[in-house]
């Protein structure tokens, strides 16, 4: 037997780390150019190798966590997360540091997919609330590590703060290994018909390409908001960091309400709420009325992001109970795939035609979104159910 209060509280714990990790880089990013001496090109290969990482990660725990059990996969994941950060504060040479920062996106692939597949397992009710709440948790970690740093930098050396952070993965990491997790379910070879059945599965298929978009939008919120500001609307670049900082607050707050207050509304007004948030805040942004107005506009598109992964990713665990970390796996795979592509795609568009096209993206993503999740919500028995 285990504890599910535990079992919670690790995976908030760890989905927490995961959202460090992630902001981490591009948080001391001047300072491993000023200590490596790297130009922009070379600073940005190493932001490439990050996604690269998160992709291997996110293929390979789904498999490994069905036929071992999330124990083990948690518990290494953890660790190799606290190799990575050890290793961007003290690595001496720049091959090692790519190595580090590799390590650094699987594990935090790993922890991202293997903490929603295991919320998802042991909730009976409540699982789009509850991997609403792992949001919450990343989105504190995401918002925290930029604030740690900018408070502590005048105290520490940024290689001691992100060294902490490692000790802290790794007793993260030991966490998982003592305490008691639901066992593996599949003691034999998974069945390689039962992975070529998600290609069959016309509502698993809509789901992971809604988040193919999902992610490629939030990608762009995160990679493109300041560019936008600055360039576009000309706003300062350090109240540009405003804009970024209210879209990812508008969605830790969303994610709050659903995963507590909203918790018994049914997903089918979730995600038309999210559509109706995100067409608003597109529109607010676009206006170019003034800065207030768009920045009220990046609030309303992180609240309308919000609902997205938990809403499939909770979806997904009641389609596939007895393998849900492989079909995790998959949607989450693709879902990356998108965030690379359309990240990509965007930088030349931003380049051919200008940052303000940004809008003419994220409002083609939406309309594609709305049709894919009209069609899950048409084809899908799931979604005739609560959030809870």
């Amino acid at each position: 037997m285990y504890s599910k209060k535990v079992v919670f509280w690790s995976c908030f714990l760890a989905i927490l780390l995961f959202g460090i990790a992630m902001t981490t880089l591009g948080s001391i990013a001047p300072d491993l150019k000023e200590k490596f001496g790297l130009d922009d090109i070379a600073a940005g290969t190493l932001f490439s190798i990050l996604p690269l990482g998160i992709l291997a990660g996110s293929l390979l725990f789904g498999p490994i966590a069905d036929k071992y059990g999330f124990g083990i996969l948690l518990g290494v994941s953890c660790i190799l997360l606290a190799m990575g950060f050890e290793g961007i504060a003290f690595a001496s040479s720049i091959g090692l540091l790519n190595v580090c920062i590799f390590l650094f996106g699987m594990a935090g692939g790993s922890i991202n997919g293997a903490t929603s597949a295991l919320v998802s397992d042991i909730s009976d009710t409540n699982k789009t609330a509850n991997i609403s709440l792992l949001g919450v948790f990343f989105g504190i970690g995401a918002l925290g590590m930029p604030l740690v740093l900018g408070i502590m930098r005048e105290r520490y050396r940024f290689e001691i703060i992100v060294a902490a952070v490692g000790v802290l993965s790794f007793l993260t990491g030991m966490l998982f290994m003592i305490i008691k997790l639901p066992p593996a379910k599949i003691t034999q070879k998974i069945p390689a018909g039962k992975i070529m059945g998600f290609f069959r599965d016309k509502v698993l298929l809509l789901i992971a390409f809604f988040l193919f978009f999902q992610s490629a939008f939030e990608g762009l919120m995160n990679n493109w908001t300041t560019t936008y500001l600055t360039d576009h609307l000309s706003v300062p670049p350090d109240k540009a960091l405003y804009g970024l900082s209210l879209f990812v607050a508008g969605m830790v707050v969303m994610r709050l309400l659903t995963g507590t207050i909203l918790k018994r509304i049914n997903v089918k007004w979730i995600l038309i709420a999210s559509f109706v948030f995100l067409l608003f805040g597109l529109v607010s942004i676009a206006s170019g009325i003034s800065v207030f107005v768009a920045l009220i506009g990046f609030i309303l598109v992180g609240g309308g992001l919000a609902g997205g992964f938990p809403v499939m990713l909770g979806l997904t665990g009641e389609r596939y109970k007895d393998i849900s970390g492989t079909a995790f796996s998959f949607v989450l795979t693709i879902a990356l795939l998108g965030n690379m592509l359309i990240n990509y795609g965007m930088g030349i568009i931003s380049e051919r035609f200008g940052i303000g096209h940004l809008m003419t993206v994220t409002l083609a993503e939406m309309v594609i979104m709305v049709i894919l999740g009209y069609s899950i919500i048409k084809n899908a028995n799931d979604v005739s159910k609560t959030v809870a």
